[in-house]
């Protein structure tokens, strides 16, 4: 880890959300670390992607702030967030499924080194890039080479699951805000998905929203958990699943 390991990354303060008369988020305090490995679980309706949406900026609060690195993001777009870090993947995976795994890498890795746009990079080719070291590494990492000449459109939910994480760490944000990533795998899938993923603990704070605490119980270090859009319990898996609250709700 480094030196400011440990920093607070992500705090909110109060933060509420209503829809009508339903309270979705109401009046979190939350705080994530650098290099933490966090996860918030929660039944449906329990606020939890309310929440996830909140503090990567696609809904703004009602009430309360929203902290990134001291700084008051509460009204900063979704897009200036990313530029300042943040990088959020979606539960529908959002990869560019007539191209191949690799132009999929090519593409993400433009975009976070060398240009705004992805517009120059159709005007030309994509070939010049696909040598670049850290594409060949976010391949090997994820275990993606075998499929690097797949289009998108091709792969099983797990490898599109893995091709979309392998994308947003391309980006090298100091926070990946992962929604749901398991949604819809197997068994299988989930561990291959958890696997790589934790090559990166230590090196990125991280944040997983689930909707089981089955799922994310050994991959995670802190977890959260939601219902009727409070915090009912923060603390080790086993902590939590102890909680009185937790195991009435």
């Amino acid at each position: 880890m480094n030196a400011d390991a440990g920093a607070e990354i992500i705090k909110t303060e109060n933060v509420t959300k209503r829809f009508g008369e339903l309270v979705a988020v109401d009046h979190v305090n939350y705080v994530l670390r650098e290099n933490e490995v966090a996860g918030i679980v929660g039944s449906n309706g329990a606020g939890k992607t309310t929440f996830f949406n909140l503090v990567t900026g696609y809904y703004p609060p009602d009430e309360g702030t929203i902290w990134y690195k001291g700084e008051d993001i509460t009204h900063v777009s979704p897009e200036k967030r990313v530029d300042m870090g943040m990088m959020r993947t979606f539960q529908l995976t959002s990869t560019f499924d007539n191209l191949t795994v690799i132009d999929n890498l090519v593409l993400s890795f433009y975009r976070a080194h060398r240009s705004a746009s992805l517009f120059p990079l159709f005007l030309t080719t994509r070939k010049r890039y696909r040598g670049e070291e850290k594409i060949a590494e976010s391949l090997e990492t994820f275990e993606l080479q075998n499929e690097s000449n797949k289009q998108g459109k091709h792969l099983s939910l797990g490898q599109k699951r893995r091709l979309e994480i392998a994308m947003a760490i391309l980006a090298e944000p100091r926070v990946l805000l992962l929604d749901e990533p398991l949604a819809g795998l197997a068994d299988l899938e989930i561990k291959e998905v958890l696997g790589v993923l934790s090559k990166h603990i230590g090196k990125q704070t991280i944040l997983i929203v689930e909707h089981k605490i089955s799922k994310v119980e050994d991959f995670v270090e802190r977890l959260t958990v939601m219902h009727d859009g409070r915090i009912i319990a923060d603390g080790s898996c086993e902590e939590c699943l102890r909680a009185p609250e937790v195991r009435r709700s």
